[in-house]
């Protein structure tokens, strides 16, 4: 995967965060396991992050495990974390490779040791990639993104680092976990359902929203593509009389 440029252009366009949903739909109709949705999944992902990076779309986030993911079968969220681990061993190469620059967002607290290794060292090689931002949302929740925000605010108020008069829209976003990152521009919902289930609840403001009826293991570039056409075709006032 190399940057390149494209009709399609994407000066206006520099972050598109997804909903990956449909895995075990997919699967189910195919009277497979949902592990084999999963797993097809990923290779989606791989198919995405290409598209992304011939698209010259900087920045691309991914809703890999929600936080309300713990409660599953523990058989699944077992068979989740081990296609996790598979895809820290066999893609970072390829994706530093490429410039691709990992971030995981989340309560990384809540994986497993060796994961968190993983991630840790993932991060420290592609640090310095410019090609690509790719954050992977694990663990991840929206209301906890925020709780966790307030908190450290509060402490370092009453550590006497941090005045309330300093608190505004642009310090507190410096405590979320996307810290750093533009907010996305296009959130994209594959599988037909219509709501955010908790992600990015701060940051999503003022996204267009594109919701398709792909499932997530069938969503490839083409599909990609129409959504930010669609995106393309819309007009953002950010509250302000549309022209």
């Amino acid at each position: 995967m190399k940057t390149q440029s494209s009709p399609m252009g994407s000066s206006t366009l520099r972050h598109v965060a997804i909903i990956m949903d449909g895995n075990g739909r997919w699967a189910r109709a195919r009277g497979l396991a949902r592990t084999a949705g999963h797993k097809r999944g990923a290779e989606a992902v791989k198919e995405v992050v290409r598209a992304a990076g011939t698209l010259g779309i900087p920045y691309l986030t991914l809703y890999g495990f929600s936080s309300e993911n713990w409660k599953r079968p523990a058989p699944e969220v077992n068979d989740l974390m081990g296609l996790l681990r598979f895809y820290l061993r066999s893609e970072i190469a390829h994706l530093h490779e490429n410039g691709v620059r990992l971030r995981v967002i989340g309560e990384r607290h809540r994986l497993a040791p060796d994961i968190v290794a993983m991630i840790d060292s993932a991060e420290r090689q592609t640090g310095d990639n410019t090609a690509l931002t790719l954050v992977i949302a694990l663990s991840y929740g929206g209301r906890a993104e925020i709780t966790s925000a307030a908190r450290r605010i509060a402490e370092d108020v009453a550590a006497g680092r941090l005045g309330t008069a300093a608190i505004d829209d642009e310090a507190f976003t410096r405590y979320l976990f996307t810290a750093g990152i533009p907010d996305p521009d296009l959130l994209i919902r594959t599988s037909g359902e219509k709501r955010i289930s908790n992600f990015l609840l701060w940051q999503l403001a003022y996204a267009e929203f594109v919701f398709v009826d792909t499932l997530w293991p069938d969503f490839g570039q083409a599909d990609f593509e129409r959504a930010i056409q669609e995106y393309r075709g819309r007009e953002r006032r950010y509250g302000a009389v549309g022209g």
